[in-house]
């Protein structure tokens, strides 16, 4: 099964340039992974008002932080045994705190299931998605 569905992700950096992921476990594949949070437009939903939408839903965190400026990212990979092929627009969200408490606020089922946390970094982790992701921030900064 395949999906292009559109989906748009906030890189999310604290006044120490720290930035924020969430950490994700496919029940599917096994896989464990790092991802800005994000995800998929609704119907009639700008990439802008998702990512906004998006960060409040994942992290509680103001969703008027994300800025109307992205860096257009191609993304190839399975999640829940559906393949997405498609580009997704990244967009960058500033922070004046350091490390601003970030938790889930209204997720799916699907996700709470499968969300295993998020944390602040100041290097990128192993299993990072998109692999590219340090370039996305130098292109958003």
């Amino acid at each position: 099964m395949s999906s292009d569905r559109p989906a748009a992700r906030v890189v999310c950096l604290d006044r120490e340039g720290k930035v924020l992921l969430l950490r994700w476990h496919d029940r599917v594949s096994g896989e464990t992974f790092w991802e800005p949070p994000g995800g998929g437009l609704l119907a009639g939903e700008t990439p802008l008002e998702a990512a906004r939408r998006e960060l409040t839903e994942e992290t509680g965190l103001p969703g008027d932080a994300v800025q109307d400026r992205f860096v257009a990212v191609p993304r190839d990979f399975m999640w829940l045994g559906v393949h997405y092929v498609k580009t997704e627009q990244f967009y960058l969200a500033c922070f004046d705190e350091v490390e601003p408490v970030a938790a889930p606020g209204s997720v799916t089922r699907e996700e709470l299931d499968s969300y295993k946390g998020a944390a602040w970094f100041d290097v990128l982790p192993e299993g990072v998605q998109p692999p590219e992701l340090a370039e996305v921030i130098r292109e958003l900064t």
